[in-house]
C-alpha cells in the first residue's frame, strides 16, 4: 500500500483546522429553501443546507434544522412545507432569507420576494422559483448520538403532493437539470457552486445479464 499521509481526527476531540472541514467534504450540497407558516398566517421563508431527497415512490424529501427555529415550529405545528429551488438568479435573495431576524418580520419581505398561493397546502411558494414541492409533513425526529444523547437538530421529513416546474424546463418530457441554474452549498463560511449544462455528463446504471455477469467475470477470476 502506498504510504500517504492524511489529516486524521476525531470530530469529538476537534479537527484542528481554521474552518470545520465536515460541511466541504459533503459537498455540494442543494439548498433546502423552506417556505412555512405559522398558526397566525405569518409567512417563513429560510434555507437549510443539510437537504436531499430521500425516496422515489411516494417522493419523500427531507431537511436538518440545527437548532429549533421558526421553520421546525411553524412545521410541527401545521404539518405543511414548500421546497423552492434557488438558482443563480435567487442566490443573493436567498441568503438574505438566512439572517437570524425575529419572528415577526417576514423573510419574503425582507429579500423583497413575491408569493404564489399553494394548490394543496397553506403555506406560500417564491414565485421567482423556476420549481417547488408542496410538501405534508411525514416525519419528525430529533437527532441523536452514537450514545443516545439527544442532539439540538430535528430532521423534518415531507412527502411531496404537488410539483410545480416552469414549463421551459422541460423539453421532450425530460426536465433539465442544468437548465434551471441551480445553486448548491460547497463548503467553506460562504462557499456555493452552480450546475452549469458544459459540466453534465451523462453515465446510465448497469443493468441486464449480460452487463452483470462481466462485471462479476472482471472481480472474480473463474477457478
Amino acid at each position: 500500500m502506498p504510504d500517504i499521509d492524511f489529516h486524521s481526527y476525531e470530530p469529538t476531540a476537534g479537527h484542528g483546522l481554521k474552518h470545520d472541514p465536515f460541511n466541504a467534504i459533503v459537498g455540494p450540497r442543494p439548498i433546502g429553501w423552506i417556505s412555512s407558516i405559522d398558526t397566525e398566517g405569518r409567512a417563513n421563508l429560510a434555507p437549510y443546507s443539510f437537504f436531499n431527497a430521500f425516496n422515489y415512490t411516494p417522493p419523500i424529501i427531507g431537511f436538518s434544522s440545527i437548532g429549533w427555529k421558526d421553520t421546525a415550529a411553524n412545521i410541527s405545528v401545521t404539518g405543511e412545507f414548500v421546497w423552492n429551488l434557488t438558482d443563480r438568479a435567487l442566490a443573493e435573495q436567498m441568503n438574505i432569507t438566512s439572517a437570524p431576524v425575529p419572528h415577526d418580520i417576514c423573510e419574503f419581505d425582507l429579500a423583497h420576494l413575491a408569493r404564489m398561493p399553494s394548490d394543496m397546502i397553506t403555506p406560500p411558494r417564491v414565485a421567482a422559483s423556476p420549481v417547488q414541492f408542496e410538501c405534508q409533513m411525514t416525519q419528525m425526529v430529533q437527532l441523536q448520538t452514537a450514545q443516545g444523547d439527544t442532539v439540538d437538530s430535528w430532521m423534518i421529513f415531507g412527502e411531496v403532493v404537488r410539483v410545480h416546474i416552469r414549463r421551459d424546463l422541460v423539453v421532450d418530457g425530460i426536465y433539465n437539470t442544468a437548465d434551471a441554474h441551480p445553486i448548491l452549498r460547497a463548503g467553506g463560511p460562504g462557499g456555493y457552486t452552480a450546475i452549469q449544462p458544459q459540466n453534465m455528463f451523462e453515465m446510465l446504471r448497469p443493468h441486464g445479464t449480460q452487463t452483470l455477469e462481466r462485471l462479476i467475470r472482471e472481480i472474480v477470476p473463474p477457478k
